[in-house]
């Protein structure tokens, strides 16, 4: 903004002037036709888009056209039916609303005016009334205008009477809105003249609705799902609010009302005008003091903004520990307390005392304070010289009922820590230093991490947590509890903004609603790492990740009670915070299809060595499907304990209480998916506030920085700031990317160790044979037995006919392979040829371990079934349908003149050159008969014509580009996010130069799958859960599976049956359908986890998947139909994500990334046995031949296996280094086999 030194003498003196009686009618904008004003079509709830010329900010947005409504406000979107906002704010669009009702122009009396206009006058006036409202900052000279204009409108209602005359309006309305900009801001300048307001409500449904005037953001797509935006409201649901627009103002002259809307390129809230006062009416308040013009202004939350009357600065608060439902004193389970003697932001008198004798609360009796309580001596005075030990023992005079909890966790710190840092440093997190101190040592997390040592994470990372809630919770009067066990949690904070989001699964509808209001579920990752006020740190940096949290929850005025216990287990190997939460207890029933919402909150915590504790009372209304609401109330309190170390200054520099401020704050249940979700804001801060001496808030602490969510906000001077990559992300800190460290510095691990690239991170892990020795960091070999199957020091058979199996120890197992017999040690061939084996017109052929069936001379078929009459191929079957409507001449049948006859070879195949006789034209055809294009030759020369075994398919219709159509020969088909790829197989290697993306989508795909008929890929894709496909020779893309769908992850094709089966992780199924969709039903849907993986063998009829319930994980197996369903493997797995079947050696592989193992067994015959040990995160797996081939999530890559020589063989990282989800592999021909035993 342009700054100009003073705001002129004579200007302010008019303003002054002006200011003495409400604006008159021709003191608006002028409007109307001479203004060449546009005219709003009349009507009722009308609406017109106009085009802007230069764009309009509003919040953190920017708009090239705005949607004027003839309903009193202005839409940055085009509005939905009023009968979803009239009497509902705020409304799911954004909406600038001047005076929002149910307006009514179709009586020719009422007009909506509009225009864009950028005027000198226009500009000028805009200018005087934006300069006088903010007199403390730089001046502003608009460039663009957009004046609207509600002259005389009425409200809607039936203008006829009972005999159908007229009905007389005798109120109308007249106000105008002028939204002015320049480059960098937007304001909206809201007039409303004397006399200009003359009905307050208008109707909605059933009822009046007082009318609205403020500014809604709308819906803001979110993390998880969409959320209702900051609304900030100039006006409150009694009509005297409405009255006041035209009497009173915020920009020094009655009626005019000025406000900031939006800035460029950051924005915090929408700003108003800052002079409410009016000089002129000065003398009649002398009297009652000055106010400052601040405590005039609307309180801005992001759920509704009150207009507070006039009220003196309020002196900083006083901190009440505890103070539990103070009007209710007959609730005996209540406790009341109101310990004014306390000082927590220092020791108080109280508290020295306590230094000479202990005192201790015998009884929890009706005494509101301490002091009234009887007192016994306690002789634990040598307690008192650890840090922090009179909070706890004030805790426990005030919460006896809890003492043997935390009687342990008191303890257990003179425990911790002891030792010196040359023995111990291994205990420190590896982003950690230890240092020593004379009683012991400590760890601390290095610059750019932090936490409390043990456990330290980079800052401006987004965390995530992830865990299981068990427990039963009553609903209402129900006697009956709902289970919860192993329900997924799943939270996720952008910790650079304080943002949190919490998703729990699988909340059944008759408890779901019931659980909305409590965000306290997740509401501890909120503070976890909420963001930071200066002077102040969030949980996580204070206590780490390892602590125990009890919630106490009671609602009032029914008692109802619920405890929450959560078990906080540190960092895993995934970066994730795991957690256990056991819900217990009743909470009252929020009836099915309501909605609950919380207002924003404040908690106060307070800190000691080993506890923390908080407590609140929370307000929350549920709006019940009648429309009706209903504002309930619960009181909560809580006590985290953990280990903190005792050695250093750490604990003794954190303030003894911090608040911690919660905003826009979402619960909601999701019936469909059986979902609950939490989000909010979360700050931690200061229990006085914010610092009301700073002018604007500096960007890092309001979390409106637009830095990358992987970037640490560094505050500068006033709102300077700068973005920051956090450790492990390279960039400008506004857009950051991962450093591979494991790519960068391959010796980063030392010997005999993996390095694990993760986002920000790395990890190292110990090859097959070694472990971490005793400083945690060296790999040394581990002394276990030698297998002698794996050294090949055993005695079986060669293993082509035998098969070496290591029991443990140094003993194994000799077992001769199917077509064998003998002990293992030696095996012999099994002459299967025995009568009966093949066809009677057959030769049976014996060959080592299986045998062969060949039809006799003059016989044709597969040897197991032989006809005298061979079955006619395509061409034959073409040809000979054409000779058959031939003439016949003296010399026998010949065509008519001018018809093509294909040819064809002595296999009945096409002649792979096709000539037509009539005109010497020829050609080349592919398998099929189709020509292939280009190929043609005029009579006289001949096309060279490839044998059809070599012939390239043909290249279909090319889509925009979403597929490029695959060359011959078997590829591997493999998933990234937001595209498919294949690597050619040359023989069993991967032939890395021909990789290359063929299916482009911006989705999340996980399954892939290949139908070897059709040359279809399919996949399934978890963003918009779906089920589609695409001809891999090229073709559009079609979603076959589109509606009823939770997560889709597995996918397998029968191409005999012609049907694909999959698994849903979230509806915890497996269902089947025809190709193209239809047929669909489910086939299992019971005593399922997370189903993932799945395969079929539709030679047998058999269906295969994996579930990797961490709890339980297993392997089974059933007809393609779901019967016979039985499982095949449960001991020793950790979580099995892929599963390959390879017909021709009848095994099923699967590759465990929680052992890191791959294993085969024959389904037939239940054998077991180790293919690779020490491979890092597999996810899905195929094979072909010698090979199996895996995608790793570690390495962002596809790996090859030799099974036979039970070692890696190959590895083809993509360019897009991300990770790799589903593998198929795309055959050049089918697998043989007979028609399915089942079909859908």
């Amino acid at each position: 903004m342009r700054k100009k030194q003073g705001w002129l003498v004579c200007a302010s003196f008019l303003g002054f002037l002006a200011s003495v009686q409400s604006i008159r009618r021709d003191e608006l904008f002028p409007f109307g036709p001479s203004a060449r004003d546009q005219l709003l079509e009349a009507g009722n709830d009308q609406t017109h888009q106009l085009e802007l010329s230069q764009p309009v900010l509003f919040y953190d947005g920017t708009f090239d056209s705005i949607f004027i409504n003839s309903n009193g406000f202005v839409a940055t979107a085009e509005p939905t039916s009023e009968a979803t906002y009239l009497g509902k704010m705020p409304a799911k669009f954004g909406m600038i609303a001047a005076l929002q009702g149910d307006l009514d122009t179709n009586d020719g009396v009422g007009k909506v005016y509009f225009r864009e206009d950028s005027s000198p006058d226009v500009l000028r006036r805009a200018a005087e009334h934006i300069n006088r409202a903010f007199p403390e900052d730089d001046e502003v000279d608009p460039t663009h205008a957009v004046v609207i204009t509600w002259a005389d409108v009425a409200t809607h209602e039936p203008h006829t009477r009972g005999d159908g005359a007229p009905k007389k309006v005798s109120k109308r309305n007249t106000f105008q809105l002028v939204l002015a900009s320049l480059e960098t801001a937007s304001y909206a300048i809201v007039l409303y003249a004397r006399d200009g307001i003359q009905f307050t409500s208008t109707p909605a449904g059933d009822t009046n609705a007082v009318m609205h005037a403020g500014f809604s953001k709308g819906l803001v797509r979110g993390f998880l799902l969409s959320r209702q935006g900051p609304y900030y409201r100039t006006t409150t649901d009694e009509e005297e609010t409405v009255r006041a627009l035209a009497e009173e103002t915020n920009s020094g002259q009655r009626g005019v009302w000025v406000y900031e809307i939006g800035t460029s390129p950051y924005f915090t809230n929408v700003a108003p005008g800052e002079v409410t006062d009016l000089p002129t009416e000065a003398p009649a308040q002398a009297s009652g003091g000055h106010e400052d013009a601040d405590a005039r202004r609307p309180v801005y939350t992001d759920g509704q903004v009150e207009y507070p009357p006039y009220q003196v600065e309020a002196e900083p608060i006083e901190v009440h520990p505890v103070q539990y439902q103070p009007h209710q004193p007959e609730n005996p389970e209540v406790v009341v307390v109101d310990d004014t003697d306390i000082n927590v932001d220092g020791e108080s008198q109280l508290q020295a005392q306590y230094y000479d004798e202990v005192v201790c609360a015998t009884s929890m009796d009706t005494a509101s304070t301490v002091a009234e309580r009887p007192q016994i001596e306690c002789n634990f005075a040598y307690l008192l010289a650890v840090p922090g030990i009179f909070s706890l023992l004030l805790f426990l005079l005030l919460r006896p009922g809890i003492y043997l909890m935390l009687l342990f966790s008191m303890f257990s710190v003179f425990s911790y820590n002891l030792g010196t840092c040359a023995n111990n440093r291994n205990k420190c997190s590896q982003f950690a230093d230890c240092r020593d101190y004379s009683s012991g040592y400590c760890c601390h997390c290095r610059p750019g991490f932090y936490g409390n040592g043990i456990q330290c994470v980079a800052e401006g990372k987004p965390q995530r947590m992830n865990g299981k809630v068990h427990g039963k919770v009553f609903v209402g009067n129900s006697p009956s509890p709902v289970e919860f066990s192993s329900n997924d949690l799943h939270s996720y904070v952008v910790v650079n903004d304080g943002r949190s989001y919490v998703a729990i699964s699988d909340i059944p509808y008759t408890v779901g609603p019931s659980l909305q209001p409590l965000t306290a579920l997740g509401g501890v990752i909120g503070w976890a790492f909420a963001l930071e006020q200066p002077g102040f740190r969030n949980g996580f940096s204070i206590i780490g990740g390892e602590f125990t949290r009890q919630a106490e929850v009671t609602f009032v005025p029914g008692n109802e009670k619920l405890t929450i216990r959560q078990e906080f287990k540190g960092i895993d190997e995934h970066d994730h915070l795991a957690v256990s939460t056991t819900l217990e207890g009743r909470v009252p029933e929020v009836p099915p299809g309501s909605t609950v919402q919380i207002d924003p909150y404040s908690e106060i915590y307070q800190y000691s060595n080993n506890l923390i504790t908080s407590s609140s009372t929370r307000d929350y209304v549920v709006s019940l499907p009648d429309g009706s609401t209903d504002t309930r109330t619960y009181q909560w309190r809580q006590t985290i304990t953990f280990q903190s170390c005792q050695h250093g200054e750490a604990m003794r520099d954190i303030k003894p209480t911090q608040m911690l401020s919660v905003d826009q704050v979402f619960a909601m249940y999701d019936a469909n998916n059986e979902l609950i979700r939490f989000a909010m804001s979360n700050k931690i801060g200061d229990v006085n506030g914010e610092d009301l001496e700073l002018p604007v808030e500096n960007p890092c602490f309001t979390g409106r920085h637009g830095c990358d969510t992987n970037a640490v906000c560094r505050p500068g001077e006033g709102t300077q700031f700068t973005c920051q990559c956090a450790a492990g992300f390279n960039g400008d800190g506004r857009t950051c990317y991962d450093i591979d460290e494991c790519r960068e510095n391959p010796q980063i691990c030392g010997p005999n160790a993996i390095c694990n690239n993760q986002p920000g991170t790395f990890r190292c892990e110990c090859e097959d044979g070694y472990q971490f020795g005793g400083d945690g960091q060296t790999c040394v070999e581990v002394n276990r037995p030698v297998d002698p199957c794996e050294e090949g020091t055993h005695t079986c058979d060669i293993p082509e006919r035998a098969q070496c199996s290591y029991t443990g120890g140094s003993s194994y197992i000799c077992s001769c392979l199917p077509g064998f017999i003998g002990d293992g040690r030696v095996c012999e061939d099994i002459d299967e040829c025995q009568p009966g084996r093949c066809h009677q017109d057959a030769v049976c052929i014996n060959t080592q371990g299986s045998f062969t069936c060949q039809c006799r001379p003059g016989y044709y078929g597969d040897g197991f079934s032989c006809s005298s009459e061979r079955t006619k191929t395509q061409c034959e079957t073409h040809r000979d349908s054409l000779l058959g409507v031939t003439e016949f001449g003296p010399r026998g049948p010949r065509p008519p003149v001018g018809q093509y006859i294909p040819t064809c070879d002595e296999n009945g195949a096409y002649n792979p050159m096709q000539c037509h006789d009539s005109t010497g034209h020829c050609w080349c055809v592919d398998r099929n008969g189709q020509e292939i294009p280009g190929t043609r030759s005029g009579p006289g020369s001949r096309p060279m014509c490839i044998e059809n075994g070599g012939v390239p398919p043909p290249v279909g219709p090319r889509p925009r580009p979403d597929v490029d159509a695959l060359p011959p020969g078997t590829h591997l088909l493999f998933a990234q996010s937001g595209r498919i790829e294949h690597v050619p197989l040359e023989g069993y290697d991967m032939k890395k130069d021909g990789a290359k993306a063929v299916l482009h989508l911006p989705k999340v795909i996980i399954g892939v799958a290949y139908d070897c008929v059709e040359k279809m890929v399919y996949w399934t894709e978890i963003t918009s859960p779906s089920i589609s496909r695409a001809n891999i020779q090229g073709g559009d893309p079609t979603a076959v599976i589109k509606s009823d769908l939770g997560s889709p992850e597995g996918i397998a094709i029968d191409h005999l049956g012609r049907t694909m089966f999959w698994t849903d992780s979230v509806k915890d199924r497996i269902e089947v359908a025809s190709l193209d969709g239809s047929q669909r039903r489910v086939i299992v849907d019971t005593d399922l986890v997370n189903p993932r993986a799945i395969i079929t063998d539709p030679a047998n009829g058999n269906l295969y998947w994996a579930d990797w319930n961490r709890d339980a994980p297993k392997i089974e197996t059933s007809y393609m139909d779901g019967s016979n369903r039985r499982v095949l493997v449960k001991d020793d797995l950790g979580l099995p994500n892929g599963l390959t079947y390879d017909s021709q050696s009848s095994l099923l592989c699967w590759a465990d990334a929680g052992t890191h193992k791959m294993e085969c067994m024959n389904p037939g015959r239940g054998d077991r046995s180790k293919v690779l040990e020490g491979i890092q995160y597999p996810f899905g797996i195929t094979s072909f031949g010698k090979n199996i081939y895996y995608t790793d999530w570690r390495r962002d890559a596809v790996v090859a296996v030799d099974r036979y020589a039970g070692r890696e063989s190959d590895e083809f990282q993509p360019q897009k280094r991300t990770k790799l989800y589903g593998i198929a592999t795309a055959y050049s021909q089918c697998p043989s086999g007979n028609k399915p035993l089942v079909r859908v």
